[in-house]
């Protein structure tokens, strides 16, 4: 028997059918509804993100979204597939390196440049994926692993070997991006950098390394630190 939640979102599902989607940009499709999506999380945030919201932005009421989003989950799938088909857009549009090292720095700093254009998009690439089986995730969110896969079988490597650089990559890239664009500042607009930080917040006795290193930890390692970190990480 489908649970309650099941069943709401069936009834949903069904009133969206029945809501016109044709709003302010004509009629509607998944792609516009996605990359519409995006830039409400890019000026608001993941929590400014809603069925509500985003209908009003698309001019059409939130049930008519449900035929190209049948819940929020799938919503926020189809955040990290838009994510996904401009890191490839970016990734078509340069040469590839001459050798699967080359390559994979050429993919990680995309991903960077891509991130730095969604920086509220980094929390969801890590949380999708420990929500969202593998076969269920959108197809661009696939080619992502079958790029790297394919790059590291196809450069001959073994079978283990291409799981471990695989895992590896994957976890530094992923690590590196939550890192650099994690939230520092306790008051933003605070000129001095110890206030802006909070660091009276932390107890000195308790915290006294974290408290004379945050200063320089502040800020983001950029390209340049991405890149030594995957020479470290692959041997180079």
């Amino acid at each position: 028997m489908p649970n309650e939640k099941e069943k709401e979102r069936k009834a949903a599902a069904a009133e969206g059918r029945r809501a016109s989607d044709r709003g302010r940009y004509g009629r509607l499709s998944r792609e516009r509804v996605l990359a519409t999506a995006l830039e409400v999380v890019d000026r608001d945030g993941l929590s400014g993100l809603s069925m509500r919201k985003l209908g009003a932005e698309l001019g059409v009421e939130a049930m008519a979204l449900y035929r190209y989003a049948s819940s929020k989950g799938d919503l926020l799938d189809g955040l990290v597939e838009a994510f996904c088909q401009e890191l490839e857009s970016d990734l078509d549009a340069e040469p590839r390196a001459a050798d699967w090292k080359g390559e994979l720095h050429r993919i990680a700093l995309a991903t960077h440049r891509v991130a730095l254009r969604h920086p509220n998009m980094v929390p969801l690439l890590a949380t999708r994926l420990l929500s969202t089986p593998l076969a269920r995730r959108p197809a661009a969110v696939l080619r992502s692993d079958e790029r790297v896969l394919a790059l590291l079988h196809d450069a001959g490597l073994g079978g283990r070997r291409v799981v471990e650089l695989h895992r590896a990559f994957t976890a530094w890239l992923l690590g590196y991006l939550l890192v650099e664009l994690r939230a520092m500042d306790d008051e933003p607009g605070e000129p001095d950098p110890a206030f802006r930080l909070g660091l009276h917040r932390m107890p000195a006795q308790e915290f006294p390394r974290l408290r004379a290193t945050a200063v320089s930890l502040d800020g983001q390692g950029g390209p340049g630190q991405l890149a030594a970190g995957l020479d470290a990480l692959l041997g180079s």
